[in-house]
């Protein structure tokens, strides 16, 4: 009779007792709140990422920008006050109309050739005129045309310097080029240089040629002690300075 209860005691399940159920439900509590604190932690995460802000404008513009090349590297007019002269280069552009957009040459007569538009006359006019000159022409042809002029290379305005100076030749001239600008340009006087009887040979509107003396020792005295500093004249195109 024993030997069955004990075998039916047994058999019955073993329920934990009171500590070892305490222990149980700790543990049970402590992973929930892990569990809360971890989902809680991911949907923070997915919130602040949502409500990052988006680049705006200026902080697109940049690298929009730099994919863009740079059209106008090469270009040396800068204003509309330049008058184009004979052997300018001009780079002319109409825009969708590939065949009429390249650099053309004003010849010797100051005239240009250009498809549909034939000759016409640059030398004497400024970009901004010869643009709406062709503009004119082109809408015979072209709905809409729209022209963009650019001086490419500048070769109606220049100066020549020669004789006793590190590097002789032709210079393009910019506004407000002086003789001393130019013998810097040409790199400066040459060890035997004659720097007294620096003159300028300057061809009148009649053809004839006047020489204009220029003193670079006087010029510098003068400028040392406050004094007139006419003789450094302003250089008009096609003059040529010599350094005997």
């Amino acid at each position: 009779m024993r030997n069955s209860e004990t075998a039916a005691n047994s058999l019955r399940p073993r329920w934990p007792g009171k500590p070892a159920a305490r222990r149980w439900g700790t543990l049970t509590l402590a992973f929930c709140i892990l569990s809360c604190m971890a989902f809680s932690a991911a949907l923070w995460g997915q919130t602040t990422d949502s409500n990052a802000p988006s680049p705006g404008p200026d902080q697109a513009a940049p690298a929009a920008s730099s994919q863009q090349p740079d059209s106008g590297a090469k270009s040396t007019h800068a204003d509309d006050t330049y008058i184009i002269g004979d052997d300018d280069i001009l780079a002319i552009s109409v825009w969708k109309e590939l065949d009429l957009t390249r650099a053309v040459p004003v010849r010797s007569d100051g005239r240009i050739s250009l498809p549909l538009v034939g000759e016409m006359q640059a030398s004497g006019r400024t970009p901004a005129q010869l643009e709406q000159d062709l503009t004119a022409a082109l809408r015979g042809y072209i709905t809409d045309p729209q022209v963009t002029v650019i001086v490419q290379e500048i070769r109606s305005r220049k100066f020549n310097i020669l004789g006793q100076v590190t590097k002789p030749g032709s210079y393009p001239l910019t506004a407000d080029t002086t003789i001393l600008d130019a013998i810097a340009l040409a790199g400066g006087f040459r060890d035997f240089a004659k720097k007294k009887g620096v003159y300028v040979i300057r061809q009148g509107a009649d053809g004839r040629e006047a020489r204009i003396p220029f003193n670079y020792e006087n010029f510098i005295k003068a400028k040392n002690k406050g004094k007139n500093t006419a003789q450094n004249i302003k250089l008009i195109p096609h003059d040529t300075i010599v350094v005997p």
